[in-house]
């Protein structure tokens, strides 16, 4: 098959002792061709200031598409003040840092509403991000919103559900979105075949629009479709299987949009996922591997 874009495709990667100097060798290691960080603790709201060195460092790599990955407490749904601040901050600095970095996007979690209904805590969620949104414009990165596997009292977890948060942002260019296909099948969405997943693709190409997709987390589910448990397993290891993973090179929706691993395991595990998802993509676009980023 001819004419399709090329799909670069990586991992989270971890970058203790620095994004750089750890990170990059750890990319390389796993020949990965894109990856996504944390600039901060993601479990935590503490922000630290970049390194100059490291943040130079991984700017100067052109070819290594770059994502930073927001922290997980970042709710900005939330009923309760105080933590809606501290998402608030803590989303900008991580839209900060990625822009520092030259990140090409900035994934955050869309959020839950905790209690009440989800119309409130939509309301919630814009009169918090879409200032910021409007403040930061092209200054930093665009938000990568992903949806979530359906939990709680969340506020989009599927594919239609996205529609009506980005209506709730105005539909704004800085909004764009990652979606993580461990959580739509969470969620409900049965994408255990390459027919499947077609389907769910042709349903964001839809009602969200291909120009909107930035980023996508390619996750096996070690849970079953629609048990709303996030639960990541290695790709072909899980409930969703491989060969559903070559669709998203050759779908029109998804084909040229970065894929990276957020998988179970130490480094063989990361290497052996992107191993995996570089031969269906060959086999998908009738291409040899390009190689990775050095």
């Amino acid at each position: 098959m001819t004419g399709l874009p090329f799909t670069p495709i990586g991992a989270h990667v971890p970058v203790a002792g620095g994004l750089a100097t750890r990170g990059l060798p750890y990319a390389a290691q796993i020949e990965a061709e894109t990856v996504q960080v944390f600039v901060s603790n993601p479990r935590g709201w503490a922000t630290t200031p970049g390194v100059p060195a490291e943040d130079a460092l991984l700017r100067a790599r052109a070819d290594l598409p770059v994502f930073v990955h927001a922290p997980y407490l970042i709710n900005l749904g939330a009923p309760d003040d105080a933590i809606a601040a501290k998402s608030t901050a803590s989303l900008e600095n991580a839209l900060r840092r990625g822009a520092e970095i030259g990140a090409r996007g900035v994934v955050v979690h869309t959020g839950s509403a905790v209690r009440g209904t989800r119309t409130e805590g939509l309301a919630r969620m814009r009169d918090r991000l879409l200032p910021m949104l409007e403040r930061l414009g092209e200054d930093v990165p665009p938000v990568l919103l992903e949806p979530m596997a359906g939990q709680g009292q969340v506020l989009c977890a599927t594919v239609d559900d996205l529609a009506g948060y980005l209506a709730a942002l105005d539909w704004h260019p800085r909004a764009r979105v990652c979606l993580d296909t461990a959580h739509l099948f969470a969620a409900g969405h049965d994408i255990s075949t390459p027919e499947l997943m077609a389907a769910v693709l042709d349903r964001f190409g839809e009602v969200v629009g291909a120009d909107r997709l930035g980023l996508v987390h390619a996750n096996d589910s070690a849970s079953a479709c629609g048990s709303n448990k996030d639960r990541h397993a290695n790709i072909g290891a899980g409930e969703i299987g491989a060969e559903p993973f070559a669709e998203l090179f050759r779908h029109p929706v998804s084909a040229g949009v970065p894929l990276t691993c957020e998988t179970p395991g130490p480094v063989a595990e990361h290497a052996a996922d992107v191993a995996t998802l570089k031969r269906l993509r060959a086999a998908a676009t009738g291409t040899a591997d390009q190689g990775a980023a050095g």
